[in-house]
C-alpha cells in the first residue's frame, strides 16, 4: 500500500517520527546546538517531507508543529524540574520503541541548551488539542482529569470521559 492510501492518521504519526528521525541526524552531525539551528533542521525536515511526497506542504506543517510543540515541552519540563528526559515520558521505557526513544532522548540531550531557549515558547504552547499528534507521554484532560497514556506516537482523541479536546502533558512525579 502506498503512503497516499495509507489511513491519514498512519501517514500523519509516521511523517511525525520520519520528521523526528531528520531532525535528530541533523543534531548528530551539527555543530551548533541553538535554537535557529533546530528551527532551521527542523524546516529543513519538514521540506524534505514535501520533496519526498510523504506529506502535503499543509500536513507538513501540521506535523513539523507536533514535532516543535513536544519538543518545547521536554524542554519546558528539563529547565523546570532539572529531572531527566526519562522522567517527563512518565510510563515504563519497555513500552516504547528503541529507535524512537533514541531519537527523542537523543534530540533532548544533544540540543539541551536549545529546548532551554525554547521554554518560555512551550509555556504558550502547551496545550494539546484532539486531533493532534503527540509524542510518547501522558496528557491530562484539562475538563475532567482524566488521564490518556501514548505507549507510541499517536493522534490526540477527545477525552474518552468528558469528551473535552483540550489536555495539558502530566510530568511524572518528583522523585
Amino acid at each position: 500500500m502506498s503512503d497516499k492510501q495509507k489511513d491519514p492518521i498512519d501517514r500523519l504519526v509516521g511523517a511525525y517520527e520520519a520528521m523526528l528521525e531528520r531532525v535528530h541526524e541533523a543534531a548528530e552531525t551539527g555543530e551548533k546546538k541553538t535554537v535557529p539551528w533546530l528551527r532551521e533542521a527542523l524546516a529543513n525536515a519538514r521540506e524534505k517531507a514535501v520533496e519526498l511526497e510523504e506529506l502535503t506542504r499543509e500536513e507538513a506543517e501540521k506535523v513539523s508543529r507536533y514535532v516543535e510543540r513536544d519538543l518545547h515541552e521536554a524542554a519546558s519540563f528539563i529547565a523546570d524540574t532539572g529531572q531527566e528526559f526519562r522522567d517527563w515520558l512518565t510510563f515504563d521505557w519497555r513500552l516504547m520503541q528503541n529507535r524512537m526513544l533514541d531519537m527523542f532522548a537523543g534530540m533532548a540531550d544533544q540540543t539541551s541548551q536549545a529546548l532551554r531557549g525554547f521554554a518560555e515558547q512551550a509555556r504558550q504552547a502547551s496545550q494539546y488539542h484532539t486531533g493532534e499528534v503527540t509524542a510518547p507521554g501522558v496528557l491530562e484532560c484539562s475538563e475532567c482529569g482524566e488521564i490518556l497514556h501514548f505507549e507510541k506516537t499517536g493522534r490526540i482523541p477527545p477525552c474518552p470521559k468528558c469528551n473535552a479536546t483540550t489536555f495539558q502533558r502530566k510530568p511524572a512525579a518528583a522523585p
